[in-house]
């Protein structure tokens, strides 16, 4: 069956956290297999890949980070509900659950992304063509309505909405990993009338979560591009972003965000995702299957206005995931 018309962004996440992994990604790039990086302004090498994306003409946006390293921000000089005590992010889970518990001011969630902005800002001379969140903090309950205010006063109009339709029934995922992905996918859905109030823009569908490193294979790319488009006409013409974490791996100490580099960033599996993702098998099946890589100022944004993204053709890609 013919699939709909599909312009795909591909987005390397985590540029900056080490030069190993600016390597990567601008090889990648360069190679036409990324069309798009997120840069983490407290990234170890944050200043050097900013010097690489205006370099090589990068479209570049922020990866805002409230779990990984040292703050940028005001929290940096004292005592904050966004750290520990030795003055570090509260890590991927440990936010999650501050937040949950009510542990988070969220007017320092708010100084701490415009420390962020105006930081890109600094080191690109410019706005961020679009800002997502590292780990995916950006949909969680509370933090998205701040995020999405301080977006729309530093006007920028585009995120990622991380709801990636039928993650849940991916059986190659291991289990923390599936349930990561539908809790994600769930904050996601609920994010969506803070994002929409706010005049933010996002693709109308998103894979990666059930892609990630080891898991990422032409076969799974296009495998999950098929499911979140499924049952949307043939010649329809949709938008999409793959998620994608390229690079050589890190080593330490050199890279991450003031604590070193993590394991994953160690791992072969950057590697792994590079090899793919530059390799002629999954750019020539997704050519075979109408998908288009574009940047993302080639794509038509979903707008406020056109309605939240549960209308019309949208609506299958807020049905929720089995879990």
């Amino acid at each position: 069956m013919a699939r709909p018309r599909v312009r795909l962004v591909v987005t390397a996440d985590d540029f900056g956290y080490c030069p190993r992994r600016d390597e990567g990604i601008v090889e990648a790039f360069l190679a036409g297999a990324v069309t798009s990086v997120s840069l983490l302004v407290n990234g170890a090498a944050a200043e050097s890949a900013a010097e690489l994306a205006r370099r090589h003409g990068i479209p570049t946006g922020l990866h805002a980070n409230l779990s990984e390293g040292r703050p940028v921000g005001p929290a940096r000089h004292g005592a904050s509900t966004l750290l520990s005590p030795e003055g570090f992010f509260l890590g991927k889970m440990g936010f999650r659950e501050a937040v949950a518990a009510g542990d988070v001011a969220l007017p320092q969630v708010r100084e701490e992304l415009e420390a962020q902005l105006n930081c890109f800002r600094e080191l690109l001379g410019r706005a961020p063509t679009h800002v997502d969140g590292h780990q995916h903090v950006h949909v969680l309950p509370g933090v998205c309505q701040v995020f999405a205010e301080a977006l729309q006063a530093y006007g920028v109009r585009f995120t990622r909405l991380p709801l990636e339709r039928g993650v849940g029934g991916c059986a190659w995922l291991e289990a923390p990993a599936r349930a990561f992905a539908c809790a994600v996918e769930r904050d996601a859905r609920a994010a969506v009338g803070s994002f929409s109030r706010h005049g933010l823009r996002w693709t109308d569908a998103f894979v990666g979560m059930s892609t990630c490193g080891r898991h990422m294979s032409a076969h799974r790319v296009s495998g999950a591009l098929a499911r979140v488009l499924e049952g949307i006409p043939a010649g329809h013409a949709l938008t999409a972003e793959l998620m994608a974490h390229p690079g050589y791996p890190s080593v330490p100490p050199a890279g991450g965000c003031g604590e070193g580099p993590d394991a994953f960033s160690c791992s072969w599996e950057r590697l792994h995702e590079l090899r793919v993702l530059t390799a002629p098998t999954l750019r020539t099946r997704l050519a075979q299957e109408g998908v288009q890589l574009c940047a993302l100022d080639d794509l038509d944004y979903k707008r406020p206005g056109e309605g939240v993204p549960c209308e019309a053709t949208l609506e299958p890609f807020l049905e929720p995931s089995p879990s």
